[in-house]
C-alpha cells in the first residue's frame, strides 16, 4: 500500500504548503475606520504623535524649537561632521554644516538658505532646491537633508546621514 504522500501528486502538496505559509503571514483584522480616526479637527497648535498600532493618535502641543550648537563629531570610521546651528523660538539665526564621508567625498551646507517653515518643524530651503529639515525628537534635534546632491561631491549624498544634536549640551553625533 502506498503512503499518503504518494497518493497526492507533488504539485498538490507544494500548493498546500504554499497556501499554509501565506496564511501564516496574513495580518490580523483591523478595527473599523470609525474606531481608528477621530472626526475632531486638530488645531494648528496641536500635532499628532504616533501611538501604539490600532490606538488613536494623541495630541502633542507644539512648542517653539530652541537649540544652539557649534560642534564637531568624528566616528570610528572617520565620518566627520561640523555644524553651527542657532535657533531661537523656531527662527534660524545661524546654520552651516560640513560633512566628510570616508572614501565617498564631502558635503557642504553653507548659505544661502531661506527659512520656509517654523512649525511643526523648522525648514530651510536653498535656491538650488536643497531642503534642510530640523526637528525635535525628545532631547535630540535632528537635522536632515533632501535634494542636496549638488552640495556634495559626486556620489557622497547617497551616504549622508542626518546630524543629531543633543539639546541638553549642544554636542553633535
Amino acid at each position: 500500500m502506498a503512503s499518503p504522500a504518494l497518493r497526492h501528486p507533488p504539485g498538490r502538496i507544494a500548493a498546500l504548503v504554499a497556501a499554509m505559509l501565506l496564511g501564516a503571514c496574513a495580518l490580523p483584522g483591523l478595527p473599523p475606520a470609525d474606531d481608528r480616526v477621530s472626526d475632531e479637527p486638530i488645531s494648528d497648535e496641536v500635532l499628532a504623535s504616533p501611538s501604539s498600532a490600532g490606538k488613536r493618535l494623541r495630541p502633542m502641543p507644539w512648542r517653539p524649537l530652541d537649540v544652539r550648537a557649534d560642534c564637531r563629531f568624528r566616528d570610528e570610521a572617520g565620518y566627520t561632521t561640523r555644524i553651527k546651528l542657532d535657533i531661537v523660538q523656531s527662527k534660524v539665526k545661524a546654520f552651516n554644516a560640513d560633512v566628510d564621508i570616508p572614501r565617498h567625498g564631502s558635503c557642504r551646507f553653507h548659505g544661502p538658505f531661506t527659512q520656509t517653515r517654523e512649525k511643526p518643524s523648522v525648514q530651510l530651503r536653498a535656491p538650488d532646491g536643497c531642503t534642510v529639515d530640523i526637528f525635535e525628537q525628545g532631547k535630540a534635534v535632528t537635522v536632515g537633508f533632501a535634494n542636496c546632491a549638488a552640495r556634495c561631491t559626486r556620489g557622497a549624498f547617497d551616504y549622508l546621514w542626518p546630524i543629531i544634536i543633543d539639546r541638553t549640551d549642544g554636542q553633535c553625533h
